[in-house]
């Protein structure tokens, strides 16, 4: 039988992706085996011409099991799914018996299995398919994934034991992510003592790294529906700053920070060129991502042609404007995609240092 581990989380963005990819990459190193399902998928993606959850391809990839996606995103939930269930055209029980096939024909091929669930632990109560049923379902214990903090993060903790609790599920650990680097020490011990009614062990995650939500110059072009021009070798740049070309031309190459993409509108001829030319010195390279240029007057024609001659990145819009560009990048939480590198080599980096595997293993 299989080892199995249920990876859930107090809420969105606690990291739980991030540690599923940490934990399959550590496990990988001890089991000879190692396969991965989401039970229940809310965000539908179109892989191999399968209809898969999108982190369930995203795993599929990066650890080449391809062969397995078939099982590894039993069921995927689309925007009519949870109506058509309450409805009485789709019997919960059906989503249930395909999450059982699936993960049946998963352990009879591997030694280790990291069960990914949805969200916090009440997603899918609508289909009486929630992660809390799910585990129980598969008589799996579970590894609660969080954020860094106290207060918020046990009273989330709390309401998500209430439905494992009444479910008759174990969770055994808590594992704190997004940590503060100096903080770190303080705050697992506060969580320690907070938790020391509960029967579970806390564990330190990986500390925060902002470079792990920031965008790539391709998330940027997919969020804006803009087609990059330029050097597109440098798609998968991470993108640690955004700033506007709003001051004067050397001003502005005076603030630039490593690495930055630059909002620049299209009447600032002599700043587009100076970046074009800036961006050919590999001094300056490193600082410069790429250009976002809105406005709704043209590019000249030679500082058109300076652009393309240097092979700066960039992305042309008169939709919107400097401001609204700023929110939407800013504001976006950029989700790890397979394509990622520097990314997931971070994440597998950041698991070895931070995760106690072994002491999980034997908690599982």
């Amino acid at each position: 039988m299989a080892k199995k581990i249920f990876i859930a989380a107090t809420g969105q963005n606690c990291g739980k992706t991030t540690t599923c990819i940490g934990l399959m990459h550590l496990a990988q190193k001890k089991y000879g085996r190692v396969g991965f399902i989401k039970p229940l998928g809310p965000k539908p993606a179109t892989f191999h011409r399968c209809t898969v959850d999108k982190d369930a391809a995203l795993i599929a990839q990066v650890f080449e099991l391809e062969n397995d996606l078939r099982w590894m995103s039993p069921v995927v939930v689309h925007p009519e799914t949870t109506r058509r269930v309450v409805d009485g055209e789709i019997p919960p029980h059906e989503f249930q018996e395909r999450i059982m096939r699936a993960y049946g024909e998963l352990e009879k091929r591997c030694d280790c299995i990291i069960i990914e669930g949805s969200g916090h632990p009440g997603v899918g109560s609508v289909m009486k398919t929630s992660n809390a049923h799910i585990a129980r379902m598969l008589n799996a214990p579970v590894l609660m994934v969080t954020g860094g903090g106290l207060g918020n993060v046990v009273d989330m903790i709390s309401m998500g034991l209430a439905l494992f609790e009444k479910e008759g599920v174990e969770v055994r650990a808590v594992l704190a992510n997004k940590l503060i680097p100096e903080k770190r020490d303080r705050t697992l011990d506060y969580l320690s003592r907070a938790l020391a009614d509960e029967q579970m062990t806390v564990i330190g995650g990986v500390d925060y790294h902002p470079v792990l939500a920031n965008p790539t110059l391709r998330r940027v072009s997919k969020l804006l529906e803009l087609p990059l021009q330029g050097n597109r070798r440098e798609m998968g740049r991470i993108i640690n700053h955004v700033q506007i070309g709003a001051a004067s031309t050397q001003r502005v190459t005076e603030l630039l920070k490593e690495p930055s993409l630059l909002i620049v509108t299209s009447s600032r001829d002599e700043l587009l060129v100076t970046l074009a030319n800036l961006y050919k010195i590999p001094a300056y390279r490193s600082r410069i991502v790429g250009l976002v240029i809105p406005g709704t007057s043209p590019v000249s024609t030679i500082t058109q042609m300076i652009l393309d001659r240097s092979n700066i990145p960039y992305m042309r819009t008169k939709e919107y404007t400097t401001a609204e560009l700023y929110g939407i990048i800013t504001e976006d939480v950029s989700k790890i995609t397979a394509a990622d590198t520097e990314k997931l080599g971070l994440v597998r980096s950041l698991a070895e240092t931070y995760i106690d595997f072994e002491l999980l293993d034997k908690l599982f």
